[in-house]
């Protein structure tokens, strides 16, 4: 008989995937083993826990009580594994970070330092939306994320303030703005723009500062992956609106200008979120102590771009 932890860990399979057969594939095991894992924790419980009819349909209400508790017990099994593990060995393991995509130009200033002090801990960088950031890490597939600290609900989490983001109109030179040190937000909805997709929180903002200057956003082209946005406008035949930490990333381009945009100066907070858990896994608490090492280097390097 598989053990329970087994079990509890085919239904946070199950509520990643909505799918018998993916869960299953998920966890490396037979649909059958799958659904007999399920049924058997039922009977454990007296209780029917998930909805089924020719294809999962999601969890009774005793299930959602029993998958909350599964995702705790299942995180703590890893935390002592894991921390028994590294008294042995050192900390090893594998660390999943889930990123914005603005963000993800200064990971490395995180990541790096964290391998110099852990050697023999494997990471994983993914970019993701700032909502799904919370649902990854609530269903245990990210140990952490990178994202906003002030624009989305951020419930029971630790979190480090890294840097402030600032926006700039990247556009040609030789266009309207030539000769400007700024431009406002009403006026960067006068131009066809290349902008993120309308679910990242980033598009969201730039919409809503445009619109709040009595304009309406004329976004031409869209997509999910900043290096879309950047080759584009690359072309000199785009313009856009981009975080200053990406455009700082991207050093000088020939043809380009970044204009910071004002009136308003907007800013928000970016930084690193963590499962607030006592104990907490060794990985994680450790990448939180390099976090806030960072933040202080930032915060020396231009102290105007925190809080």
């Amino acid at each position: 008989m598989r053990p329970v932890i087994d079990k509890l860990d085919f239904l946070l399979a199950l509520a990643r995937e909505q799918h018998f057969g993916h869960a299953a594939e998920a966890c490396g095991v037979t649909q059958q083993t799958l659904s007999a894992g399920v049924k058997q924790l039922e009977n454990r419980f007296g209780v029917q826990l998930v909805l089924r009819g020719s294809r999962f349909q999601g969890f009774t209400p005793e299930g959602e009580r029993v998958l909350a508790w599964a995702r705790r017990i299942v995180a703590d099994a890893r935390a002592m594994h894991e921390e028994v593990t590294g008294l042995r060995r050192g900390l090893t393991g594998h660390l999943r970070i889930a990123a914005i995509p603005t963000a993800l130009p200064m990971v490395a200033r995180l990541t790096t330092p964290y391998r110099e002090r852990h050697p023999d801990v494997r990471m994983t960088i993914a970019s993701a939306t700032s909502t799904d950031i919370f649902s990854l890490i609530e269903n245990l597939e990210a140990d952490a994320g990178i994202t906003y600290l002030d624009n989305e609900p951020l419930g029971r989490v630790v979190t480090v303030p890294l840097y402030q983001e600032r926006y700039r109109f990247v556009t040609a030179v030789g266009g309207p703005y030539d000769g400007r040190d700024s431009v406002t937000w009403a006026e960067t909805g006068r131009v066809p723009l290349c902008l993120l997709t309308p679910n990242m929180q980033n598009r969201r903002i730039i919409d809503q500062q445009i619109r709040a200057a009595g304009a309406e956003p004329a976004a031409t082209l869209e997509s999910n992956s900043m290096i879309v946005l950047v080759s584009h406008v690359r072309t000199l035949r785009w313009a856009s609106i981009m975080p200053e930490v990406l455009v700082d990333a991207l050093g000088a381009i020939a043809g380009l200008r970044a204009i910071p945009i004002t009136a308003p100066d907007v800013v928000h907070s970016i930084g690193l979120v963590a499962p607030r858990r006592e104990p907490s896994t060794p990985m994680v608490t450790a990448l939180v102590s390099v976090a806030r090492h960072l933040a202080q280097t930032m915060s020396a390097e231009a102290p105007g771009l925190r809080a």
